[in-house]
C-alpha cells in the first residue's frame, strides 16, 4: 500500500460516515416541520426517524455477511448509491408514504455503509494501527452529529426542510466519485449475487425482522402510555423473537452469522459492552432536553449547545484515545472509559434544582471523555478478536449493537421517565422536585447498567491476564 492510500481510505470512509450521521441528526430536527408541512400529527411524523432506524438495524447483519462473501468495498459503495437515491426521493416526495419509502431506501444504504466500514478498516490497516484509524472514523461521525442540528437549523431557516435531504445528493455524488478512485470496486455479476444469497437463512432473517419491528413498537406503546400490559407483552415477544433468531441462525445450514463469531466469548463481551454503553449514553441524550428546556426553560439553541459539548469532547479526544489504544492495553483502556462514563452518570444524578452551569457542564464533558476512551479501544479490540475473513460480519454486529443500544436508550429512557411521572403529560418548572426525582430515578438505572458493563470488561481483562 502506498503512503497516500491509507489517507484516501480514511477520507472515503469518514466522508460517507459524516454524511450519514449528518442526515440522521438533521432528521430529528426536521420532524416538527415535516408534521406541519404534510398536516400530520407529530407522533406520525416521528416515523420518518423511526422507519430509518428500524431499517438500518434489520439489515446490518445481512450486509456484513454479504460483504464477507462478495466484497466489502462493493457493498459499501452500493450503500452510498442507495443512500443518494433515498435522499432524493425523501426530498421530493409529495406524500408521507413516499417520504417513508425514501427514508427506508436511504436507511438501506446506511446499513450497507455501517456494516462494512469497520471491516474495510481491518482490511487496510494492521492491528497495531487499527485503533487510530477507527478513531478518525469516529471523528467524522462526531462531526456529523455535531453539525446536523446546526446545518439543519440553518437550512430550514432559509429554505424548506426538504433541502436537509436534497443537499445529500450532490455531496454524496462527489464522495462517490472520489471513492471510486480511492477504493478498488470489483464488478459483481447477477450470478454472483444469486450464488451468495441462494440457500441463505431467510427464515432467520424473517424472525429477526419481525422481532426488531415488534420490539420497536413496544417503545411506541410505552411512550403513548395507552396500555402498559400490551407494551410489556410486545416488548417480551419482540425481544424473545430477536434472541431466538440468533439461535435459529446458529443451527441453520447456511447461517448469516458464522458460528465462530457467536461462540467467541471475548468478542461477544465487546459488542455487549458497546450495546450497554450506547444505551446509557442515549438515555442522557433523550433526558437532558427535558431538564434544560421543559424544566429549566432554556431555549432549544442553548440546550443544543450544552448537549453538543459531549460530541465536541469526543471529536477532540478520539484521535488521542486511538493513539493510546495502539500503544497500551486496549482492554484496560475500555475499563477506564467505562469507569469515567459511570462517574458522568453520577454527575447527572446530582443535577441541581437551579440551572447551575458549572454543575451541568462537568458531567457532560466527563461523559464525552468516557465515550472517547471507550469507543476507539473497544472497536479496535472487537475487530482484533476475529479472523480476517469474518471482519465484515464482525463489524456489522458491532454496528448493530451500537444502533440497538441507541434505540433502546431513546425509547425506554423517556418511557421510564414518564412511568415515574404518572398523570403528567407536559414537563414544566412547576413539577419541581417531582420531576427531579423521576429524572434521578432514570439515572440510577443508567448507573447500574454502566456498572454492569464495567464489571463485564473487567472480568474479561482478568481472564485474559490469567491465560497470558
Amino acid at each position: 500500500m502506498n503512503e497516500q492510500k491509507p489517507i484516501k481510505v480514511i477520507l472515503v470512509l469518514g466522508l460517507f460516515s459524516f454524511l450519514s450521521a449528518l442526515s440522521g441528526s438533521s432528521t430529528s430536527l426536521a420532524i416538527p416541520k415535516i408534521a406541519l408541512s404534510l398536516e400530520i400529527s407529530s407522533g406520525l411524523a416521528t416515523w420518518v426517524l423511526q422507519s430509518g432506524l428500524i431499517t438500518t438495524t434489520i439489515f446490518l447483519v445481512a450486509f456484513g455477511h454479504m460483504g464477507d462473501l462478495l466484497s466489502k468495498n462493493f457493498i459499501f459503495f452500493s450503500g452510498g448509491i442507495a443512500f443518494t437515491i433515498g435522499s432524493a426521493i425523501t426530498g421530493i416526495a409529495p406524500t408521507f408514504s413516499l417520504i417513508i419509502i425514501g427514508r427506508i431506501i436511504q436507511a438501506f444504504g446506511s446499513s450497507m455503509i455501517m456494516a462494512n466500514s469497520m471491516g474495510i478498516v481491518s482490511d487496510y490497516f494492521p492491528d497495531k494501527k487499527r485503533a487510530q484509524a477507527l478513531s478518525y472514523i469516529s471523528m467524522f461521525i462526531s462531526a456529523g452529529s455535531i453539525s446536523g442540528p446546526a446545518a439543519g437549523g440553518f437550512i430550514m431557516s432559509v429554505s424548506s426542510w426538504r433541502w436537509i435531504y436534497l443537499i445529500n445528493v450532490p455531496l454524496m455524488i462527489a464522495v462517490l466519485i472520489f471513492g471510486h478512485h480511492a477504493l478498488p470496486i470489483p464488478k459483481v455479476s447477477i450470478k454472483q449475487l444469486k450464488s451468495a444469497t441462494q440457500g441463505a437463512n431467510w427464515m432467520g432473517q424473517g424472525l429477526f425482522t419481525a422481532g426488531i419491528i415488534i420490539f420497536f413498537l413496544s417503545g411506541a406503546i410505552f411512550q403513548s402510555r395507552s396500555n402498559w400490559l400490551i407494551g410489556l407483552i410486545t416488548l417480551v415477544v419482540g425481544g424473545a423473537l430477536t434472541i431466538y433468531s440468533f439461535y435459529q441462525d446458529d443451527v441453520a445450514n447456511l447461517p448469516w452469522i458464522s458460528p465462530k463469531i457467536l461462540h467467541n466469548r471475548p468478542y461477544l463481551v465487546s459488542i455487549m459492552a458497546l450495546l450497554l454503553v450506547m444505551l446509557v449514553n442515549s438515555v442522557s441524550n433523550i433526558l437532558l432536553p427535558f431538564y434544560f428546556q421543559s424544566y429549566g426553560l432554556m431555549t432549544p439553541f442553548q440546550s443544543g449547545l450544552l448537549i453538543m459539548l459531549q460530541s465536541l469532547v469526543m471529536l477532540v479526544l478520539s484521535p488521542f484515545a486511538g493513539y493510546l489504544a495502539d500503544r497500551v492495553n486496549r482492554q484496560l483502556m475500555t475499563i477506564i472509559g467505562l469507569v469515567i462514563l459511570t462517574v458522568s452518570q453520577i454527575g447527572y444524578l446530582l443535577y441541581p434544582a437551579g440551572m447551575n452551569l458549572t454543575r451541568i457542564i462537568i458531567p457532560i464533558v466527563i461523559n464525552g471523555i468516557g465515550m472517547a476512551f471507550f469507543l476507539s479501544p473497544n472497536n479496535a479490540l472487537t475487530m482484533g478478536l476475529v479472523d480476517k475473513s469474518l471482519t465484515g460480519i464482525a463489524g456489522s454486529l458491532n454496528s448493530f449493537s451500537r444502533t440497538i443500544g441507541m434505540t433502546i436508550g431513546i425509547s425506554f429512557g423517556s418511557s421510564i421517565l414518564f412511568a415515574l411521572l404518572p398523570n403528567v403529560d407536559q414537563i414544566t418548572p412547576a413539577l419541581g422536585e417531582t420531576f427531579l426525582s423521576a429524572f434521578r430515578g432514570v439515572f440510577y438505572v443508567a448507573i447500574a447498567i454502566s456498572s454492569l458493563a464495567s464489571i463485564m470488561v473487567f472480568v474479561r481483562y482478568l481472564r485474559a491476564k490469567k491465560t497470558a
